[in-house]
């Protein structure tokens, strides 16, 4: 007999000593030898299991199927063929066992990195401030896990139609901006269709197909959508996760598409939190830009208070939005006169609160150069009628100068439907317009009236959001049931008849939306 020596061979399992040994015991005179098969070579793996022993063999043996390896049972005393299968079969079932369990044992270990992945992503995600960060952090890891020699992320922007490489680790690739319509992108195609391709390199895609990064020829290729799905459902993709290349010659599995999937929501979820959390971030600048942008346009109204001295006045000014395109101005003329001003933007937000700027830096300049109402209201009109074009807007304003020495009122209207003077028998008067309102037809002159005004009389102009709030079902306008409360309370001070019909407007609800609402008083 000759003894050759295999230092290759795995110890048995466990399972199969125990059994062999059991045999040996319990069945005097028997010898039992367990071979496997190098080759054209048969290996003694028991009792000698590191040693292999070529001559005469027993006639009783039988096969021993395995997964694993190729074994033949020999049973050497007062024993048959039929022992040796009977043997053999319970051989296989051990084997069998222990396959099982192994594979039970590696897919634990597989599931178990896979959970301690996922669990380390947690972690990351709640650690890093940066996004940008964070997900380098993360392909890093999984690109580790997977052994994938590159990772990729991709993230959408929608308004731009393009997806944009926010992160990559491991080999060089592609760099440029993707287009989410490009039909050559394997990148593209995953966002647009929703759904994972696991390939190898070159593998059932067109040739004009691109991949990311460039190919280095055939090589494993796995790229799966990085979709978002609220709790109300709707499912919105995000961007692409992409992994190339292995440091080992294995495709990417199914097993390792199911957990970059979970990656992928997780990274997800955390891109939608930061688009939540920016958004919410530019929400609250903006609401403070408005604020801010309120309590400027408001400085811009002067005090009526101010002007005690000259007549008393009452004026206010409440914007329907944070700005408005309602605008009045008061100021002290020469000889004891008083300059006033109301004026109604089209529309209402940061255009109309634009020109209701500009205006009052206009009328501001130009009432120092002139006294004479159709004067001022024709350079304004000339400052700003570009602004009025390209904005498509008008404005409706009357500019009236009180002079109480003279008991008269001169003014001009440009287009202002809502200007009275409210005589002390409770007769009502409208200042008609004396020209169209400002951004229609320029013109070279504008018509000026003049009105006698006595010591009881009470000027009142207002804008329509005022007469608005008034409006009712009763078949009566608003601008009359407003000039009905005014002409009632007219022998009172203008600022409690401005309290008055502000807290009225404040607590109605009118048929029509909510517009600026300004009014002025003025009694000398």
């Amino acid at each position: 007999m000759t003894e050759v020596l295999w230092t290759d061979l795995a110890p048995l399992p466990h399972g199969v000593v125990q059994l062999l040994d059991r045999y040996n015991s319990t069945y005097e005179g028997v010898g039992v030898r367990l071979w496997t098969r190098r080759g054209d070579e048969w290996a003694c793996v028991y009792p000698d299991t590191f040693g292999s022993i070529t001559g005469p063999r027993s006639p009783a043996r039988a096969g021993v199927r395995s997964g694993i390896e190729t074994y033949e049972v020999e049973l050497e005393g007062p024993v048959g063929r039929r022992d040796a299968r009977f043997l053999a079969a319970a051989l296989e079932q051990v084997l069998a066992h222990e396959e099982e369990a192994q594979s039970a044992a590696h897919e634990l270990s597989d599931r178990y990195e896979e959970i301690n992945l996922l669990y380390s992503i947690s972690e990351i995600l709640a650690s890093f401030l940066s996004m940008e960060q964070a997900t380098t952090r993360i392909l890093s890891e999984v690109a580790d896990v997977l052994g994938a020699r590159r990772a990729a992320l991709w993230v959408a922007d929608q308004a731009r139609q393009r997806l944009y490489l926010t992160a990559a680790v491991g080999d060089q690739g592609v760099q440029e901006v993707i287009d989410m319509d490009d039909e050559t992108s394997v990148t593209a195609r995953v966002f647009r269709e929703r759904q994972p391709v696991n390939l190898e390199r070159g593998d059932a895609l067109p040739r004009s197909a691109q991949q990311e990064p460039l190919p280095h020829g055939e090589e494993p290729y796995l790229s799966v959508p990085v979709s978002f799905t609220p709790p109300d459902g709707g499912s919105r993709t995000v961007g692409v996760i992409t992994l190339v290349g292995r440091r080992t010659d294995v495709r990417f599995s199914a097993g390792d598409l199911r957990l970059l999937t979970a990656i992928a929501s997780q990274v997800a979820a955390a891109l939608e939190t930061q688009r939540l959390v920016r958004a919410s971030l530019r929400r609250e600048r903006f609401e403070r830009e408005l604020e801010l942008a309120h309590d400027l346009q408001l400085k811009l109204l002067p005090d009526a208070d101010r002007f005690r001295d000259t007549a008393s006045v009452a004026a206010r000014c409440t914007p329907a939005e944070s700005v408005g395109g309602d605008l009045y101005h008061l100021f002290d003329m020469p000889n004891g006169r008083l300059g006033v001003v109301i004026g109604d933007v089209s529309g209402h937000g940061f255009a109309a609160a634009l020109i209701m700027a500009l205006t009052m830096s206009a009328i501001a300049i130009y009432t120092q150069e002139t006294s004479h109402p159709g004067d001022v209201l024709r350079q304004v009109h000339e400052s700003l009628i570009d602004e009025l074009e390209s904005t498509e807007m008008y404005l409706t304003i009357l500019f009236a100068v009180v002079d109480p020495a003279n008991q008269e009122v001169c003014y001009s209207n440009a287009g202002h439907p809502h200007a009275f003077v409210v005589r002390g028998d409770g007769q009502v008067e409208r200042l008609a317009a004396t020209t169209p309102p400002l951004g229609t037809v320029p013109l070279p002159e504008y018509g000026e009236s003049v009105i006698q005004w006595g010591n009881s009389d009470l000027l009142f102009f207002f804008t329509d959001g005022l007469s608005d709030a008034f409006s009712d079902d009763t078949g009566i306008s608003g601008e009359q049931q407003l000039l009905t409360e005014v002409i009632e309370m007219r022998d009172l001070e203008p600022p409690i008849v401005m309290e008055h019909i502000f807290r009225i407007a404040a607590a109605a609800r009118p048929n029509v939306p909510p517009d600026d609402r300004t009014a002025v008083l003025v009694r000398s």
